[in-house]
């Protein structure tokens, strides 16, 4: 069977892209990347090649040039109608000519082509771009140069003209025949404490006494097996800075290029509230399309995107606060919700929840993820629980412009936290869709826990919303600051927030400096971040903040081909030639016209090749519009398996009613023997555990030695005061002491649990909580401070 990719099993035409090189040179937190296509032509007759290739959506692509066979030919940028019309009159007219352009349904994906390309032929293709490096939880850098192109899934009459669709072939790893070369600069005033990747490298060369630059390569051999990561850690992130730029002289006045532009980044420091919220309805879309069978990378022993995910999603459940409502939809080609409407977080609700993921499997084809989208936002709101909405996906959509604009439509009713899921995730998708919500997005591959990182998701939206965001400069007289960044409404605590602005006016002298102060609300307290800067400008041949900051503009403004309003059309059109950056509606062309022979027949196509995992399973159903049939059967498998509540029989309801029962089933078919998971299966929603033999078993004890050790009477109180404790009491303190003892490098996944395990601890034990905690600590010989309970 062949997907419309038009899969090769062997290579049956040759192909002429020989190469990829990619400089990459990172100062502080911005990157700038020189990619480099090279062509050569070894038929005998002319050709023209296509090539797709990923791209993070971040990119801001200001260049494109053509050197052919020694003679460089710079592309310009055109509305990108024009520049279809330019490239097939040059090429009917024997021209030589090259094409760059984003994909018509998402802002990843880039098609190539190179028209006219004569026998013996040699050309290089260079693009240019520039884009801010997102910041970890842990302090590090990504850079991300996407390698990856997974098959894209067409929703429902749409993506008739992307590029994917345009039949580009797919190989195994090894029979692609062209090589990735990678080599990067790195510096920092601050000094450059270590860099890892994912994928090998050359030794790392170091320069300057602190460690202010470093150099890197990619080993060489690079099999596009897995997207290319850096993480750079400085010695120092979290310095608030005001970088601005020179504009670009003897340009219009009213151009955005014309003016100098600053850059101001603010790391602000949000207390985090105490205690946090308890409301709120929190649903979670769970991909279970074909692809999520897929592993989380090429790595051995990887594991599978699905199990990570209902691992997580666990946890997740685990995690939520008592009083909150909740619902979970598994979605591929058809999509079913647990509860016919959000329910609220209690055991019943919670165990039935559990049942349901246990049952949860990647067999529902396509990634038709715009149908329970509407759903959700159709559902009545909640009074007093606004929605918190947290999607997982590997991304594996073509249109992802319709997805975001579906998302964007009700971005003032909720939040959006998205998760992408295995290399290849769309970037367009999973960032878009969280920025038009207020929301953050995070990427899981290789070996990363995806737990930690949605952890850190389900806590920022436990916090009091950040109220009032302003930003107010202080500017000498006659010089202004035009806001070109969207005006922030949300601020999460740990996140780096970044703005942009036209500085226009009178330059004043040299010596002189601003102001730029960041204000905002949170649980009726005020806050501010201030940071003094220089007004002398620097100059940047690349006018790399100039484009960082159109580009900025442009993700507000440009939501697609065809989803972009006309008067935003206009203005993103006006924004994109002025300042050189493409986007949705515009597109690089370069014509050689040295070559006027007229074509004497039409030219060979040459479609370049995509690699292809071939560990992930291909579901057909998936990447076949035909396919979409099917979506009542696939809505009825799933039915089958997990039975809204009605439908439960009365031998279920008798079984669900055990906790000890339903969760050892959810742990033993989900997680294996891995301890840890264990324990967090076994928590009861209102934070507690019962004394049982699964936890017994993740206490390495037998259950008589653990009712044994229970305390029946301590110095100082009476025998009938600590009769009072229960055996739930007690095993809840074991589980939350062998957390802090054999987990503690974990702590940031199951904090929230333990949060809720203590506060119901402190309930029910009351004035002898110290006791058991004592014993506890005898009994399972831990080092832990008592304390940590706070009594």
């Amino acid at each position: 069977m062949v997907h419309p990719c038009g899969l090769l099993t062997r290579r049956e035409e040759p192909v002429p892209l020989k190469s990829i090189s990619v400089t990459l040179s990172i100062c502080e937190f911005v990157a700038g990347v020189s990619a480099t296509l090279n062509y050569e032509n070894e038929e005998k007759v002319p050709l023209e090649a296509f090539f797709v290739f990923p791209m993070d959506e971040d990119s801001a692509v200001y260049s494109f040039e053509a050197m052919v066979d020694g003679k460089k030919i710079m592309a310009e940028l055109q509305d990108k109608m024009k520049a279809h019309t330019n490239y097939e009159n040059a090429i009917s007219q024997g021209h030589q000519a090259f094409l760059l352009e984003e994909d018509r349904c998402s802002r990843d994906v880039f098609c190539c082509n190179v028209g006219n390309l004569h026998p013996g032929s040699k050309v290089a293709l260079t693009l240019k771009y520039v884009q801010e490096l997102p910041l970890e939880a842990d302090g590090a850098l990504r850079y991300v140069l996407p390698a990856i192109l997974n098959p894209r899934y067409s929703l429902s009459g749409w993506s008739e003209d992307s590029c994917l669709n345009m039949k580009t072939p797919v190989v195994p790893l090894e029979d692609l025949p062209y090589t990735l070369s990678v080599v990067a600069t790195i510096s920092s005033q601050h000094g450059i404490e270590r860099i890892q990747s994912n994928c090998p490298l050359s030794p790392i060369e170091y320069h300057g006494d602190d460690k202010t630059s470093a150099q890197v390569s990619l080993a060489d051999g690079h099999k596009f097996d897995r997207d290319v990561e850096l993480l750079v850690y400085y010695s120092e992130v979290h310095t608030p800075s005001v970088a601005v730029e020179m504009g670009k002289p003897k340009t219009d006045s009213d151009c955005l290029m014309g003016d100098p532009s600053a850059m101001v980044s603010f790391y602000p420091n949000i207390p985090e509230a105490q205690p946090p919220i308890t409301c709120g309805e929190f649903v979670f879309l769970m991909d279970c399309s074909g692809s999520m069978q897929g592993p989380m990378s090429k790595q051995d022993k990887s594991q599978l995107r699905i199990e990570a995910a209902k691992e997580t999603l666990i946890l997740l459940l685990k995690s939520l606060p008592i009083g909150c409502y909740f619902n979970i939809y598994g979605f591929g080609s058809s999509y079913e919700a647990f509860f016919p409407n959000s329910v609220k977080y209690n055991q019943h609700t919670m165990e039935e929840a559990l049942r349901r993921v246990n049952l949860m499997q990647a067999d529902l084809g396509g990634t038709e993820i715009l149908r329970p989208l509407k759903t959700i936002y159709g559902a009545s709101s909640i009074p007093g629980h606004p929605l918190q909405l947290f999607v997982f996906t590997d991304g594996e959509v073509i249109d992802s412009f319709s997805v975001i604009k579906e998302v964007r439509s009700n971005s003032l009713r909720h939040r959006c936290f998205s998760f992408g899921i295995g290399e290849g995730a769309s970037t367009s998708l999973i960032k878009g869709i969280a920025r038009v919500a207020g929301g953050t997005s995070e990427f899981i591959t290789g070996k990363e826990r995806m737990q930690s990182k949605v952890l850190r998701a389900l806590k920022r939206s436990l916090q009091p919303v950040v109220e009032d965001v302003s930003l107010s400069w202080d500017l000498p007289q006659g010089l202004s600051a035009k806001m070109l960044s969207p005006e922030q409404t949300v601020i999460f605590r740990g996140q780096r927030l970044i703005v942009y602005a036209q500085l226009t006016g009178m330059m004043p002298p040299a010596e002189a400096t601003g102001e730029v102060c960041l204000k905002y609300i949170l649980q009726g307290k005020s806050f501010e971040n201030k940071v003094t800067f220089s007004l002398q400008p620097k100059l940047d041949a690349n006018l790399t903040i100039h484009r960082l900051a159109a580009k900025s503009f442009l993700q507000t403004k440009d939501m697609g081909f065809r989803e972009t309003p006309a008067n935003d059309k206009k203005d993103v059109l006006k924004v994109s030639l002025e300042c050189g950056v493409i986007s949705s509606h515009t597109a690089f062309i370069a014509i050689n016209k040295d070559l006027n022979k007229p074509v004497q027949r039409p030219l060979v196509r040459r479609a370049v090749p995509r690699p292809i995992l071939m560990s992930t399973p291909v579901v057909m159903s998936s990447y076949n519009r035909s396919g979409l049939g099917k979506t009542q059967a696939l809505g009825q498998k799933l039915k089958k398996k997990c039975r809204p509540p009605e439908e439960i029989s009365p031998e279920m309801e008798t079984a669900r009613s055990s906790s000890n029962r339903t969760n050892l089933e959810t742990r033993n078919t989900v997680f294996g023997n891995e301890h840890l998971v264990q324990l967090i299966s076994l928590q009861k929603a209102n934070g507690s555990w019962d004394l049982n033999e699964g936890l017994a078993v993740v206490l390495g004890m037998s259950l008589e030695d653990v009712l044994a050790a229970l305390p029946l009477k301590a110095s100082g109180k009476s025998l009938s005061v600590v009769q009072n404790v229960d055996s739930s009491s007690w095993a809840t303190v074991l589980a939350v002491l062998w957390l802090h003892t054999y987990n503690k490098d974990l702590q940031y996944e199951w904090e929230l649990l333990e949060r809720k395990a203590v506060a119901w601890i402190r309930f029910h034990a009351g004035s002898i909580m110290h006791v058991l905690v004592k014993a506890a600590v005898a009994f399972l010989k831990s080092s832990v401070d008592p304390t940590m309970f706070a009594f």
